[in-house]
């Protein structure tokens, strides 16, 4: 019999977000399925595998989408939630869910495979208590589709939310006030563990729905801060404190961690209450998995930052701005631009000057005006933004969709062209461009000002521009005369 005759075909939808990605890699790996990916932009798909898998644009609140990304398809794995994105995330979530099993149903799927989040009803935070209530839109059918429902708490991974949160707690914080939320018991679970449940998923031979709650030890997040600091060779202090509001505490991290405030904010939501393991099927039916105590899981992912092995990370996609690049990717509407051309000898070579400004931002910084940069994105924070902590992924090199410090990496031409655009709170939209050309580079700032006060905004900063961003073209085509860094 010919062996593709019995190959499944999965679907991953969120193929580009931070499960997705390693979802997606750990399957090709694997080689016994034939991949479909569901995503909002074709362009995002890493040029490493996009010819190895097959891929559909679509979106779960355009039904007609469905058709073509379900069509064929033998088990489903859903990947889509918000991280409160807007006020109305819980209803979207819902909508979203109820739109993609019945097209999965009408499809003829077999199996939906749901990854959710540990947590009781009663006690469960407003974002948790939406991924509760995805599960059972998705499961709300049993004699019609199967759905195997993953249930996981506190993911650590190189790049994950939670471990971005506690790494950098306990890096930058030698004595830590701690209020009471912290001493919340939760279960965490390896990236690689819930990859293992997912990928078993697939063949798992249940007859019916089935809910599967996976983690490893108990502990408590502030356990968890001591054992990472631990893992990273620090000794940390703790001090205990009976007040610190969540408000405030999500103020908090988001001074001392890359994430912003929303999800600062629905992570400290979520460990008021006990998220812990309600039943025991990960045992009972993933016997061959045996997740990885903490310890292990925090040097795993220390281990990859230092390697510079980082697949995914958090902020890759999400229900913010600018996660759909292809309606962010043309700044042509702005109308009001700041143009700086750097003219290079032929000594130069054009792809050196396109690697020097793809090494902007994380830990290479900003050059000379670094601290401006910084205070721009202090500032940032302080109204909810991403600032500047938000770094990148890899420290030399770029895809489509990346994260660097507070911008979005939404068009990238190989030797030629790199566009970002602002992810950070401003009153319009704005775009930094680097056009490299054979003998010079034009590096503009775009704006779209958002009525008087955007025009406002932009020529209360165009003193600064002038230091900024003349130094940071200028930076950029000497950077390029020195040999590149080995990776």
């Amino acid at each position: 019999m010919d062996d593709t005759a019995i190959r499944k075909r999965v679907l991953i939808t969120g193929a580009t977000g931070y499960i997705g990605r390693r979802l997606t890699h750990r399957l090709l790996a694997d080689g016994a399925f034939d991949l479909r990916l569901m995503v909002r932009n074709a362009r995002k798909v890493m040029v490493a595998v996009a010819d190895k898998v097959e891929i559909v644009e679509a979106s779960t609140f355009e039904p007609e989408s469905l058709t073509a990304a379900l069509e064929g398809i033998d088990t489903a794995f859903y990947l889509i939630h918000s991280m409160a994105g807007n006020e109305d995330y819980h209803r979207q979530d819902r909508i979203s869910a109820d739109n993609f099993r019945k097209a999965a149903i009408h499809a003829g799927v077999k199996r939906i495979i749901y990854l959710g989040g540990l947590g009781v009803k009663e006690s469960a935070s407003k974002h948790l208590l939406s991924r509760i209530e995805t599960g059972e839109v998705l499961s709300s059918s049993p004699d019609k589709i199967q759905t195997i429902w993953l249930r996981a708490g506190i993911i650590i991974g190189s790049g994950s939310a939670s471990f971005e949160i506690l790494r950098n707690l306990c890096q930058k914080l030698p004595i830590m006030i701690t209020p009471r939320w912290v001493r919340t018991m939760t279960q965490a679970i390896s990236i690689e563990d819930v990859l293992a449940y997912m990928q078993q998923s697939i063949e798992l031979e249940y007859p019916g729905d089935l809910m599967v709650d996976i983690g490893s030890e108990r502990l408590s997040f502030q356990q968890m801060m001591r054992q990472a600091a631990e893992v990273m060779g620090l000794r940390r202090a703790l001090i205990p404190v009976p007040v610190l509001s969540p408000r405030l505490s999500s103020y908090w991290l988001i001074l001392f961690t890359p994430v912003p405030y929303k999800i600062a904010s629905a992570l400290v939501e979520g460990l008021k209450s006990e998220t812990l393991l309600q039943n025991d099927h990960a045992a009972r039916y993933y016997p061959d998995i045996e997740p990885a105590p903490f310890r292990e899981s925090v040097a795993t992912a220390i281990k990859e930052l230092e390697s510079n092995q980082v697949l995914s990370r958090w902020c890759d996609s999400s229900g913010g701005t600018a996660c759909d690049i292809k309606d962010f990717d043309d700044p042509a509407g702005a109308v009001l631009r700041d143009v700086r051309i750097v003219e290079y000898d032929q000594g130069i070579q054009q792809a050196a000057v396109f690697q020097a400004a793809c090494a902007l931002g994380g830990p290479n910084g900003w050059f000379k005006y670094h601290f401006l940069w910084r205070l721009r994105g202090i500032l940032d924070k302080l109204v909810g933004g991403y600032g500047l902590s938000r770094g990148r992924r890899n420290t030399g090199q770029l895809r489509l969709g990346d994260a660097v410090d507070f911008w979005k990496v939404v068009d990238l031409k190989e030797n030629k062209r790199l566009l970002l655009y602002a992810q950070m709170k401003l009153p319009g939209q704005a775009w930094l461009e680097f056009d490299v050309q054979p003998t010079q580079l034009v590096q503009t700032a775009h704006f779209l000002p958002r009525g008087l006060l955007g025009r406002a905004y932009w020529y209360a900063v165009m003193p600064f521009h002038n230091f900024v961003f003349s130094d940071l073209a200028n930076t950029v085509v000497r950077m390029s005369r020195k040999p590149p860094a080995t990776q």
